[in-house]
């Protein structure tokens, strides 16, 4: 039995216990590290998107997953570390959220497995954790892709089988692994060319190898609060989302653009920071950096202060959260959906939908009930499952309407005694489509089969804003562009979102179709929506134009061609 490491702290020496069998505290602690180094990196992650769009929410997606799982098992005594394994698995399970949270909850799943009932696990019982969790990784894909997470997930199992030979230490293993991970994610490029045409890595594997050297981190005694030196492009910075998860205390928002006079040392500034506040991104482009924090009511000017010491300001904006937080409230409050009501033994219809507007028309279809997600924001495992385990009937289909949220659907499917069904829609207006073949009182499987069938009725379209300066899939695209995605294939860059309209129409022959749908965005006005919707119905009179309020974040428009 290995002795209990010390209480997790950033800087806190902990060799003392890296020559002992890991057991179950020696994982919660582990686990702690995983996720807090994680986290430190999580802009980064998120900043390894393949498609120049304001969807990079992988680092999100793997810190909302590992914070489930320790949350399962924050306040656990168990010492046995296959009891604690599967209590992380389950953890991860249920927290879930996109593709790359659901095979990362799968790697938990084999490495809980391989552990089951051990008391502790060295360096053999590692790697053959390690094992499992890769073949049970790999297993819950329909079509592995390598250069993904899964290949650093093979490359470290492979790495672990060899060094186990070798040693009995498993920390000594965890040092071997750590490279091997590393080492892998910068192929990955390699052997996914679309990661190569992008300039990037892949971002779950990045993450893994982050979770993985956190753990090393901690057993070195190395701090976990300085994130790695980088910066991402200011298209690419999240912000309309940062008020969905204010901590106490953060009272006010701060983004701050200055011009440094000098070269900017990003591991002082960062330091500096995380005195004054949290939730910290920090963007560049054109030599301006700009600095997002959230702050105490008695630091809401620290920010500004210390940036104006660094350089020019160019831009200051402060906005109160809480005052924000109790508007979104009301606001909320007073919208309620009227949903669906379901009999015993229909068919009862769960879709996630990505903005109030979207989640009324999915409501006036039918649905019983609504799952908020989309694109920067995907569901958990668990919240899938709330949506529907209350309904007063055992038959469900889900509309993910998003192709990161399947996975996650197929896992909420499988947890329950209920029949559910997954029609596997990979965007809103596929959703829509399958939701006009509903027939409650009908045969279920039946029912699957129309409304997947369905799907192919409708040509699906995106407009949004460019990330970052790239060329993929033949396409040039600079960064703050209108791009446009034709069921999710990126097929043009032009700088008015007029151009971006009519171009996508035309690359997915709108003019053979009868029905031209807009859903406008939450930050797009109602007049330019309006204005956008004339100019297409007179390049396209012999069809109809329809425009709705979507109410969704980053896409000025979903756009259902059908």
């Amino acid at each position: 039995m290995s002795e209990t490491p010390p209480a997790l702290s950033p800087s806190a020496p902990v060799h003392a216990f890296r020559s002992k069998p890991i057991d179950g505290q020696g994982l919660r602690k582990l686990v702690e590290a995983g996720l807090t180094w994680l986290r430190t990196n999580q802009q980064l992650v998120n900043s390894l998107n393949v498609f120049p769009v304001p969807d990079g929410d992988t680092g999100t997606n793997m810190v909302l997953t590992m914070q489930s799982a320790l949350d399962e098992i924050a306040n656990s005594s168990e010492r046995n570390f296959g009891k604690m394994a599967h209590s992380v698995a389950h953890g991860a399970l249920m927290g879930a959220r996109g593709n790359s949270g659901v095979i990362l909850s799968q790697l938990w799943r084999g490495f809980a497995r391989a552990s089951d009932a051990s008391e502790y696990l060295d360096a053999s019982g590692l790697a053959r954790a390690f094992a499992a969790a890769r073949d049970t990784a790999y297993k819950g894909v329909v079509r592995p892709v390598e250069g993904t997470i899964l290949t650093v997930a093979k490359d470290v199992a492979a790495a672990a089988e060899a060094a186990a030979k070798n040693t009995k230490d498993p920390y000594q293993l965890l040092e071997i692994v750590v490279k091997a991970a590393d080492q892998s994610v910068q192929r990955t490029p390699e052997l996914l060319p679309v990661l190569k045409e992008a300039g990037v890595v892949d971002s779950g594997g990045k993450g893994l190898f982050l979770i993985l050297e956190g753990m090393l981190r901690y057993s070195n005694g190395q701090p976990l609060d300085a994130p790695i030196t980088t910066v991402q492009p200011l298209a690419a910075m999240n912000l309309e989302n940062t008020i969905e998860s204010i901590e106490p205390g953060q009272d006010y928002e701060v983004v701050v653009d200055f011009r440094p006079a000098a070269p900017l040392d990003l591991e002082t500034f960062y330091q500096d920071l995380q005195e004054m506040g949290t939730s910290i991104q920090v963007g560049e482009g054109d030599g301006i950096y700009r600095l997002h924090i959230h702050v105490p009511t008695e630091k809401r000017y620290h920010p500004i202060d210390y940036t104006m010491s660094l350089g020019t300001i160019t831009k200051v904006a402060i906005e109160n959260l809480m005052a924000q937080m109790q508007e979104i409230e009301t606001h909320a409050g007073s919208s309620r959906l009227t949903l669906a009501p379901v009999e015993p033994d229909q068919i009862a219809v769960v879709a996630v939908a990505p903005g109030a507007g979207i989640a009324r028309v999915f409501a006036s279809l039918g649905v019983a009930a609504i799952v908020e997600g989309g694109q920067t924001m995907n569901p958990s495992t668990q919240e899938i499952i709330n949506a529907f385990e209350n309904l007063p009937t055992d038959k469900i289909i889900i509309l993910p309407n998003n192709k990161n949220i399947i996975l996650a659907a197929k896992a909420a499917a499988e947890l329950t005694v209920k029949k559910v069904a997954v029609v596997p829609s990979r965007s809103v207006p596929q959703g829509l489509a399958a939701m006009m073949r509903l027939v409650p009182q009908g045969d279920f499987e039946e029912v699957v089969q129309e409304m997947t069938a369905a799907m192919d009725d409708v040509e699906s379209g995106e407009i949004t804003i460019a990330t970052r300066t790239v060329e993929i899939d033949g396409v040039t695209v600079k960064e703050g562009e209108v791009i446009a995605l034709h069921n999710g294939k990126l097929v043009l860059s032009t700088t008015n979102l007029e151009q971006a309209c009519l171009g996508l129409l035309k690359k997915a022959h709108a003019d053979h179709y009868e029905l031209i749908t807009l859903f406008y965005g939450a930050n797009l006005p109602k007049t330019e929506a309006n204005r956008i919707a004339d100019i297409i119905r007179r390049a396209y009179p012999d069809q109809e134009v329809e425009i709705q309020e979507g109410n969704q974040p980053h896409y000025h428009f979903i756009i259902a061609i059908e």
